[in-house]
């Protein structure tokens, strides 16, 4: 039979302790969000459904998304324990500087769209945290601001090939004159990947005001505030704008660029280049044998060709073809400091990633993309410490491997 008594204050007083008071109500529930999955949630809740999903979604069925995603829930790891971890180095060499560890903020389209700070936000981030950020052409900043918000960060600028070639020699002018260090050139995108989300939510650039959006302004005031009362939306680089993300790449984009492309552009840029939408081992070879320092294996997050190779499993025989002639990166899938580290063992010099931080953005701001980042570098460290392996450069094909599908 238990015996009832009356608890002492003393007993009691250890159970009313409370956590820290945070009156922001952006960092409650940024505090909230342990993993970068929460902080998605937290973004869907406090930005219109079509800004969501143009950031969320990916093109038809978005299968290659899933995959992606999917790959890295085969990953395996395989620890070595007795080892002394207690500290763990994660930093790296990303094209010929220092990196505080093997994470690169891609570039991304409208980022304003995602809160009013956009890309200098990021930017900033990435300064502190000693990390490459990386500046989409299809940006809401320009160049010049961009280098502005944090004069010592690593500057990547992302470049699509328009069919006014006049017009690109001039916009990466400009971008090296900014201070940018390395030219990332997409190849992916011919044309425009079907984007359902934002069809069926109407979505065109800037958002347009109809019945539905007004409605929506009912559901998110703050966000329609902030675009309201801010710098209009609009692309830093484009003077066109109109219809859907899709419908200004058919019209502006050149789809008749070929690997001989790449004389002329290294002609404009005398620093590193990085290609980025690569798929095959094949192509891997052919970029590398025209001289460019880097490749992304990428298949743009899935928003361009539906059931498109996954990255992931791509990694080992397009690093194979290439081996140490360029760096190799990967992105696509990845939401984790694990995945980081899952990506580096299996051979890539760094990741690329971009809704990670979006989610942040739309989360909180410049705060968001802090706490996105963050919660990846401590995600990195743990995954490192229980693997038993103490350097990035100790990472290899002995930490992990990927299990097969009927395994489960």
């Amino acid at each position: 039979m238990t015996r009832r008594r009356v608890p002492r204050w003393s007993e009691i007083r250890p159970y009313l302790r409370t956590g820290p008071i945070r009156l922001s109500p952006v960092e409650r529930r940024l505090a909230s969000a342990a993993t970068i999955w929460d902080l998605r949630s937290v973004a869907k809740r406090h930005v219109p459904r079509a800004v969501f999903d143009y950031t969320d979604g990916a093109a038809e069925t978005e299968t290659s998304l899933r995959r992606s995603r999917e790959a890295f829930g085969r990953v395996e790891f395989v620890p070595r324990v007795l080892r002394d971890v207690s500290k763990v180095d994660l930093s790296t060499t990303i094209l010929g500087r220092p990196a505080a560890m093997p994470l690169v903020l891609a570039p991304t389209g409208f980022t304003r769209l995602m809160h009013q700070e956009g890309e200098t936000s990021v930017v900033r981030v990435a300064e502190r945290m000693g990390i490459p950020y990386a500046l989409s052409t299809l940006g809401t900043t320009s160049p010049e601001d961009v280098a502005a918000a944090a004069p010592d960060a690593d500057l990547w600028f992302q470049l699509y090939i328009w069919n006014d070639r006049d017009a690109v020699l001039a916009l990466v002018r400009r971008a090296r004159q900014a201070g940018f260090r390395v030219l990332v050139l997409t190849v992916d995108t011919p044309v425009a990947g079907a984007r359902l989300r934002d069809i069926h939510n109407g979505f065109t650039i800037p958002p347009t005001l109809s019945i539905r959006t007004f409605a929506d302004m009912t559901l998110h005031p703050g966000w329609w505030f902030d675009k309201l009362t801010t710098e209009p939306l609009r692309f830093a680089v484009f003077s066109e704008t109109g219809g859907t993300v899709s419908d200004l790449i058919n019209r502006v984009f050149d789809p008749t660029i070929t690997v001989d492309d790449l004389a002329w552009i290294r002609d404009a840029w005398k620093g590193p280049i990085v290609i980025k939408g690569i798929q095959t081992a094949e192509d891997a070879r052919l970029v590398v044998d025209a001289g460019v320092d880097g490749i992304v294996i990428s298949n743009h997050g899935g928003r361009q060709l539906d059931r498109a190779p996954t990255p992931l499993e791509q990694l080992p025989s397009i690093k194979a073809a290439v081996g140490d002639r360029v760096e190799v990166y990967i992105d696509g899938g990845v939401l984790s400091g694990a995945d980081v580290i899952a990506a580096v063992a299996m051979g890539a010099r760094a990741v690329l990633v971009g809704r990670a931080y979006l989610y942040g953005l739309m989360a909180g701001g410049e705060r968001g993309v802090a706490r996105a980042a963050d919660l990846m570098r401590k995600e990195a460290i743990r995954t490192m410490q229980l693997l038993g392996v103490r350097r990035v450069a100790d990472l290899d094909g002995s930490n992990v491997r990927l299990r097969d599908e009927d395994r489960g």
